[in-house]
Order: C-alpha cells, then structure tokens, then sequence
C-alpha cells in the first residue's frame, strides 16, 4: 500500500501525514491518518470522523479504537483511521474551515481551490483510490442530538449489507446529498455508511459504545477481526424522513426525545412565550419514530425541532 510517497507493508502500522495548507501564523495544517495492516489480504476500510470539527463523539469513537489497539487485531485486510478531518475546526469548535466552508459539501474538491475543496481534494485523490468501503462518523449539529442510526445510499446493495452489519438501532436508506464525501465515493462504487449519533461538542457515552460496537460489528463481517459470539439485533428501517418545523418563536421544551415511537397527533413538546402568557403545543404531523431533537431552548418559527422517521 502506498500513500502519498509512503509505503505500508503488510503487517505494519505507521502514521501518514497529509498536508494541506499553511496558516498565516506559518502553522502547518495536516490531515493525520494512522494506517493498520495484517499480513493477511482483504479489504481496506476507511474509518472517518471530525469532517465537521465539532462533532466530537466520532472523534472519541476513532480515537478509542486506536488506544484499545482494534485494529493492530487484524486477521485480513487494512484499517485507514482519520479521527480528525478537519484539524482546523476541531481547535476552534467550528463545523467549518476558516474559508467558512464545509469540507462535506466541497468533494471532489480541488488543489487550488478554497481551504475545504483542498481538503477533499486530498481525500479523493490520495485516500479514495485504495479503500473498499468506508464508515464515516457524524453527530447532529446546531444544538441537534441524533438517535444512534446509520444511513446508506439507497440501491446500494453493499451498503445494505453494511448498515446492517453495523447492528445500529436505526437503518435508513437515502439519496447523496451532492458534492460529499459519500455522492463522491458513488461515483467510484465505493459504498460508504454514515453513522449519526449524538450532539455536536458533546460526548455521549451510548453513542460512542454503539458506534465502537459497530465498527467491530463490521470489521467481523467482513473477516477482519476474529469472530465473536453474536447477538440479534432488531434494526428499525425507515426510508422517508420528515423534520417538524416551529410554528412560533419561543422557549422551546420538548417533551419526548430521540428513539421513541409516536404517532400522529400527539403532543412532542411546547413552544412558550418568554412573558409567560401562552403555550403552543407541538403535535406529531405522522407516525414514526423521533430520530432527531433539537436541544436549543429558544428557537424561531421554522427552526427543525423534531427529525421523524417514517415509513
């Protein structure tokens, strides 16, 4: 395996770095990927996090796995972890690169273009070409916690197989969004499965254990870890995806949060009037189930507050 002028022989580990950029202060920006290999042949999986510098539990999620030393357990195959994309965000707490782009609408990016296009630019270019398939770690953003769900490009087989091999909570199949990581990676029939979970600058420990479950999960499936006892596991699949807007501005409280069943009609949480002289209910537009929250106590009419899953 070769990265960019590096070579990885089987059964080694070593860490690559990718620069990208200087600052104005001179500092070096890098991209730092560790990469594990067995001295077995088989797939080679990219294991992603901090696209958006403040979503942090994937950050968490990555960086576990390297201190357990997972992946130096290889029976087959090659593990390219990146626990942070954007270095630049995850110091100033920022989703965004200092161009105010986002790194997951820039793909596949450019080498003389703006901050974010460089950066995936690196990635289509020097990370894409060798991986098999991907797993990549995200959170909800702007004060928004996402239920534990992996999502995958609807019609691709593999990524199915993926999503369910991940044993998340929740499946759901859905379209690329244009110029990400994932609609660039469709172009090349690489599937990549997104893991959403959690809030951004947040740690939440039952995402993390998920998402560490997870990455086993998959690592087993595809031969890469020694196998294990298994367990069932129930995973709720949904297609259709619906956000509940605010009717008013207010204090928003919700009522009932994340991963749970409702149906229509019935009452999520209350926008109130900050002088205390009114509440205006929150009721279910369909059935489904709650696989996203908002968390900001005071939201503008049309904020989303609630993400329901449908079928």
């Amino acid at each position: 395996m070769r990265i960019n002028g590096f070579n990885i022989d089987p059964g080694s580990n070593r860490e690559i770095k990718l620069l990208i950029c200087k600052l104005p202060s001179g500092s070096k920006v890098s991209v730092r990927a560790r990469v594990f290999r067995s001295t077995n042949p088989g797939p080679t999986v990219l294991i992603l996090a901090g696209m958006h510098g403040d979503e942090i539990n994937g950050i968490e999620i990555v960086r576990r796995c390297i201190e357990t030393n997972l992946f130096n357990q290889l029976t087959s195959g090659s593990v390219i972890a990146i626990p942070v994309l954007n270095t630049y965000g995850f110091m100033n707490f920022s989703r965004y690169l200092p161009d105010g782009k986002d790194v997951n609408r820039s793909f596949p990016g450019n080498s003389k273009g703006s901050l974010a296009s460089r950066v995936a630019h690196v990635m289509t270019k020097k990370i894409l070409p060798i991986i098999d398939f991907g797993i990549d770690m995200h959170t909800g953003g702007d004060n928004r916690f996402n239920f534990p769900q992996i999502r995958y490009t609807t019609g691709s087989e593999e990524g199915r197989e993926l999503a369910y091999a991940f044993k998340p909570p929740i499946v759901i199949a859905n379209s690329t969004i244009r110029k990400t990581l994932r609609a660039q990676a469709k172009t090349k029939n690489i599937p990549i499965i997104v893991y959403e979970a959690g809030e951004s600058l947040r740690l939440d420990q039952d995402s993390i254990a998920i998402g560490i479950e997870g990455i086993k999960n998959v690592l087993r499936h595809k031969n890469m870890l020694e196998p294990m006892p298994q367990h069932d596991t129930d995973c709720l699949s949904f297609k259709k995806l619906s956000w509940l807007r605010a009717p008013q501005s207010g204090i928003f409280i919700w009522k009932t949060p994340s991963g749970h069943h409702v149906k229509k009609t019935d009452i999520l949480g209350y926008i109130y009037s900050p002088i205390g002289e009114e509440k205006i209910p929150i009721l279910a537009t369909r059935t489904g189930y709650i696989i996203g929250h908002n968390n900001n106590p005071v939201v503008n009419i049309g904020d989303a507050l609630f993400h329901i899953a449908y079928e």
